[in-house]
């Protein structure tokens, strides 16, 4: 089985050079399952119901979001319904106080019929919201998904610190296919396989303009940083560029054989 993961796309950059990859990366590569970080593709902020249906449309099988998730309201009563697009699975679950959406799936292979990803979203607390725990909650979503025979999992860690994110990829390893990081838009070269065969990144990278600060125009980041003033983040202008994986799983086993790791810097 063969997985390719996008980082988060940001803005409409992001948005074009995701049409460009899955192009030339699907065939490429021989993909069977493709999953998209979104949660920043519109204008930086949150994603739209009809961005989503146009990627999809694109093929793409699922969409990964993280703190951004609501930040365009149109998307909630969308995320009520579709089984496509997810959010961190350790947003409080009270009965009547329930985060919108759903925070695992299971995916069925339009490439190839009859083969099946279990994929899972958690978001991390170190320097960011004071959620669930993000190692409990995932381990039980992976538990739930076992009991439906799925052994192929997917899990998008969305966090802040690189040290939570290595220590939930250990904490995860030989329970499922592979853990990718995403939130921080800046790719690590630390892709590897752990020793119980699961396969790791600690942040797969940014799918936008890269001539930019994490996707927002250079200047406006600067005179935040010399002036300390509030300032209106305006995402970069220019060509776009890719951070991805490719993730090759054993189908019988679940456990990963192989992650690429893929950075292009214009498209």
């Amino acid at each position: 089985m063969k997985i390719l993961y996008f980082g988060d796309v940001f803005a409409r950059p992001g948005r074009d050079a995701l049409k460009a990859a899955i192009k030339k990366l699907v065939p490429q590569h021989q993909i069977d399952f493709l999953v998209v970080n979104g949660e920043n593709m519109c204008h930086g902020n949150g994603i739209l119901p009809e961005m989503a249906d146009e990627f999809f449309e694109l093929g793409v099988d699922a969409i990964t979001t993280g703190n951004h998730a609501w930040d365009q309201k149109q998307i909630i009563p969308y995320m009520q319904s579709s089984t496509r697009i997810i959010r961190p699975a350790n947003y409080p679950d009270h009965p009547t106080h329930r985060a919108p959406g759903r925070g695992s799936t299971v995916l069925e292979s339009r490439r190839r019929p009859g083969l099946r990803l279990g994929l899972v979203q958690v978001m991390g607390r170190v320097f960011m919201d004071a959620l669930d725990c993000p190692f409990w909650t995932a381990e039980a979503e992976v538990n739930r998904l076992d009991d439906l025979d799925v052994n192929c999992i997917l899990v998008d860690f969305h966090g802040e610190a690189s040290s939570e994110k290595q220590a939930f990829a250990h904490f995860m390893d030989g329970k499922v296919s592979a853990v990718v990081g995403s939130h921080a838009h800046v790719q690590t070269a630390d892709e590897r396989i752990l020793p119980g065969g699961t396969a790791a990144i600690t942040d797969v990278g940014m799918t936008g303009c890269f001539d930019s600060v994490i996707g927002v125009k250079k200047e406006i980041s600067i005179e935040k940083f010399l002036t300390k003033r509030p300032m209106r983040y305006e995402p970069a202008e220019g060509p776009g560029g890719y951070g991805a994986v490719v993730i090759d799983v054993n189908e019988t086993t679940g456990l990963a054989n192989s992650i690429l790791r893929l950075r292009e810097t214009t498209i």
